[in-house]
């Protein structure tokens, strides 16, 4: 199997979620062996940032790389988009901190990248052949991913909250020729009362009900309920209606759970060379997912040592 890389450029412009400001990011061909980089080209001297888990800074809200001095967030969909599609090589620059939420899925990605078309290179693909189950389990979170050897990627998942609007899901993709009509559209999901302290905070300038799905499970007082409302700049809903509330229904029943597969997808991908596996996680998140891509990356040094 050979590299590959874009064909094309192609560029997406909208709103932060963190930080509401306009962003645009544009993904670039690259050279054989060039990885994933992003460029923070709002910065004097154009900073370079290596999208690889050792350079994982924060993932309280989403995942963010950093190179010592400059950082750039919300960069798991656009990852998980060319992970998904086979590319290899990638140059992303972005005119800002973190690239545009979009819609909260990573359609758009994959939209753009079928559009464009790949271009198959003359390197080899590193493929990483999983030789031994590889686990890690977060005991503050009950958090747990396996990686096993497997004849090709795949990965399944189970989400678990303690509510009755969602509850536990789970999602499988059994292979990645699937993912662009079966998870790519999946969007982010978050709960009223986690906005509560971020959009008090001042945290999340750029989130709305159209960029993700937004899941009201537990009662507040009419009046919170309407200024959270004000803050978000929707119109006043009734505070005694749980259910879902973002302006687009939900496209699957178990989208949540589709989201995190993406997110997985994209945390991993900061590998750094695609993987032959099967992956299984149980109550996933940006912190142990990237804490798992850090351990699945000292394992192929380990390897790597020992054939020398």
């Amino acid at each position: 199997m050979k590299q590959q890389t874009l064909k094309e450029s192609f560029s997406l412009t909208g709103k932060g979620l963190h930080t509401g400001l306009s962003l645009t990011v544009e993904f670039c061909p690259a050279p054989e062996n060039y990885g994933y980089k992003i460029q923070r080209i709002d910065v004097a001297g154009s900073a370079f940032i290596d999208a690889l888990a050792d350079n994982v800074v924060d993932t309280s809200r989403s995942t963010v790389l950093s190179n010592g001095k400059e950082h750039v967030s919300t960069i798991e969909h656009g990852l998980s988009a060319l992970y998904a599609l086979g590319i290899d090589n990638c140059l992303m620059k972005v005119d800002g901190p973190e690239f545009p939420i979009l819609d909260g899925s990573a359609r758009f990605y994959v939209e753009n990248i079928r559009r464009v078309g790949i271009v198959r290179q003359q390197a080899d693909k590193r493929i990483f052949e999983v030789d031994e189950r590889i686990e890690l389990f977060d005991e503050r979170r009950g958090s747990r991913l396996i990686l096993e050897p497997a004849d090709e990627f795949s990965v399944s998942t189970v989400i678990s909250f303690e509510n009755s609007i969602i509850s536990d899901q789970h999602a499988e993709l059994h292979h990645l020729s699937d993912y662009a009509a079966d998870y790519a559209s999946a969007r982010t999901f978050v709960f009223v009362r986690d906005l509560e302290p971020l959009l008090g905070a001042g945290l999340i300038k750029g989130g709305d009900l159209d960029n993700a799905i937004v899941i009201y499970e537990r009662k507040l007082s009419q009046e919170k309920y309407d200024q959270l409302a004000d803050i978000m700049k929707v119109p006043h809903m009734d505070a005694n209606h749980l259910g879902y509330i973002m302006h687009r229904p939900l496209v699957w029943d178990n989208e949540p759970a589709r989201h995190k597969l993406l997110d997985i997808i994209g945390d991993i991908s900061l590998v750094g060379c695609p993987i032959k596996g099967r992956i299984t996680a149980i109550k996933p998140g940006h912190a142990v997912n990237t804490a798992f891509a850090r351990l699945v990356r000292q394992h192929i040094r380990s390897l790597a040592q020992a054939t020398v």
